[in-house]
């Protein structure tokens, strides 16, 4: 790895703009976008996916081997992606630092705890529910009805076994016995306010208008209510600043925030992206889970509060995953089945037609693995070829930067020269049934959406108190297009229902919340983090 202050510096960031955080590791002060405010934006990237399995297809490392590809033919590039969540890490998925040649550094440290963001945003959030009992143990001046208090707890860690618990028992020095929850950090309300502001006054003014619950009459209480925000933003002092770390090439990465996009809105972060725009004529940035959710999120709900627009789509695409969706079982993707990828093509097929609902030109990225055969990968590309689709295959984890040159070189020449034509796929204007509606229709596929019993009154009380034109975050499954996981390939006729809808006022969206749907996701049978080893030399092994 090289020092961290000559990465900076390849950058085009001085060292009085970076903290230290060891000698591979800073952050960037938001000093930086004053002072390059008049610099025109470079093009930006968008690296998405078709629905993965759930091992995953390769998404980040990807990106981070196109930046690094892209950075070998000569020109100025910035990855730009979110920070790892614990929960995955000692769960099922392991790390999110890319993997084999195309990695981000220092790794361990990133997959742990890096700078301490997701402990910051823990902590912020915890800080308002222990205002929110507080309040009420003395006496509760605003009339917080103890049932209606939607603000939950968080925790950076898959357990089950707190997403709904009683709060408050032990006699009244204990305080009021209530039902809450945790909800995983990723999922917080705080991690989604960190992504989309656009400055430290964007970030408080954010933080105090958080709705935590309903009074006995009726009325929303805010955290500036509980005069909250202000201690909730100093605890996120540092977290808002971007992270600075380095590729395998020691090329520079922005690192910030780390919403899941199955329950939350997937991208990092608006600042980290800006940064990367203003310094670098390459911005590469990923929005997790396929295009039917990180990336249906970036474009409605990031690039709107962001204020900027992707030139392009890369949709990473995998053998193994186009035969699950051809009807393959899990337990045999690794066999040739050249049959089942032709059928598993519809799935990038919808994807595809995702991003030109967005008016966004996609690339699609074949990242190939050991076990994929050349007639594998030729059907892949015969069906882009007949359907005028720009792609490429990729061997960046095996090879580096020369293992995706190919798809740096299709990505350039696939960026049209103009602004980009994006545009959001529903007006602000729309009621919040409609955007859910035109969403489920137009990028999920499906005939109709049901609506749980409240939910539509939920929906009336969000409009009543001004909040109508806010987007959607639509909470769903990432292993299917439907809200259904087993529903592969691509489903129609379907219907969607969405069971619970909650107001998200600081963040600015509504969620939407299909199917079986956690906030708080669960460990696997076998989590990750039995294998993993601290060595007596400090070593660390099975962190993947």
């Amino acid at each position: 790895m090289k020092p961290i202050v000559d990465v900076a510096k390849s950058a085009g960031i001085s060292l009085d703009e970076i903290d230290l955080y060891g000698r591979f590791k800073a952050k960037v002060h938001l000093s930086l976008l004053d002072r390059l405010a008049d610099r025109p934006n470079g093009k930006l990237v968008l690296v998405t996916g078709i629905t993965p399995t759930t091992k995953g297809e390769g998404k980040t490392t990807v990106s981070i081997g196109l930046s690094q590809s892209l950075r070998s033919l000569g020109h100025n590039v910035i990855a730009c992606l979110r920070e790892p969540s614990l929960g995955p890490v000692f769960g099922m998925k392991g790390g999110a630092t890319g993997g084999g040649k195309s990695r981000i550094h220092p790794h361990t440290d990133i997959n742990l705890h890096f700078n301490g963001d997701f402990h910051a945003i823990t902590s912020a959030h915890n800080l308002l529910s222990a205002v929110i009992d507080n309040h009420i143990h003395h006496g509760n001046k605003l009339g917080l009805d103890p049932r209606r208090i939607t603000w939950r707890r968080a925790i950076d860690m898959n357990d089950r076994a707190l997403t709904n618990i009683v709060t408050g028992l032990g006699g009244p020095r204990r305080g009021v016995p209530r039902e809450s929850g945790f909800d995983i950090t990723p999922a917080s309300e705080i991690m989604a306010i960190l992504c989309l502001s656009r400055d430290l006054h964007d970030l408080k003014r954010r933080l105090g208008q958080i709705v935590v619950g309903r009074t006995f009459s009726g009325e929303s209480v805010a955290a500036a209510d509980l005069n909250c925000h202000n201690a909730m933003a100093l605890l996120l002092r540092d977290a808002i600043m971007p992270n600075l770390v380095q590729n395998d090439d020691g090329g520079p990465v922005i690192v910030h925030g780390g919403p899941f996009a199955n329950i939350a809105h997937g991208c990092s972060s608006i600042l980290g992206t800006r940064m990367g725009l203003k310094l670098a004529d390459y911005t590469v940035t990923e929005a997790g889970f396929g295009a039917d959710l990180g990336a249906e999120k970036f474009l409605d709900i990031k690039c709107r509060a962001g204020g900027f627009a992707p030139s392009l789509a890369v949709i990473v695409a995998t053998v193994r995953a186009l035969k699950r969706h051809g009807g393959v079982r899990a337990s045999a993707l690794e066999a040739e089945n050249v049959n089942a990828v032709a059928a598993g093509l519809i799935n990038l097929q919808k994807h595809v037609e995702n991003m030109t609902a967005f008016k966004l030109k996609a690339v699609v990225a074949v990242n190939r693995f050991e076990t994929d055969t050349d007639d594998e990968i030729h059907a892949i590309l015969d069906y882009c070829r007949g359907a005028s689709i720009p792609a490429a295959v990729t061997s960046v984890f095996s090879r580096g930067a020369e293992g995706g040159l190919e798809l740096a070189e299709t990505v350039v020449d696939a960026i049209p020269s103009a602004e980009p034509e994006y545009c959001p796929l529903y007006g602000l204007d729309l009621p919040a049934r409609r955007k859910i509606e035109e969403i489920a229709t137009a990028i999920y596929g499906a005939r109709e959406v049901v609506f749980a019993p409240g939910v539509r009154g939920a929906i009336r009380r969000f409009r009543s108190a001004g909040y109508g034109d806010l987007p959607i975050c639509v909470a769903k499954t990432q292993y299917s297009l439907s809200d259904n996981p087993r529903a592969i390939g691509r489903p129609e006729g379907f219907t969607i229902t969405v069971r619970e809808a909650r107001l998200s006022a600081g963040a600015g969206f509504i969620v939407a919340l299909t199917g079986d749907m956690l906030t708080m996701p669960g460990l696997p049978e076998v989590p990750s983090a039995e294998g993993m080893m601290l060595h007596s030399d400090g070593t660390v092994t099975g962190l993947l």
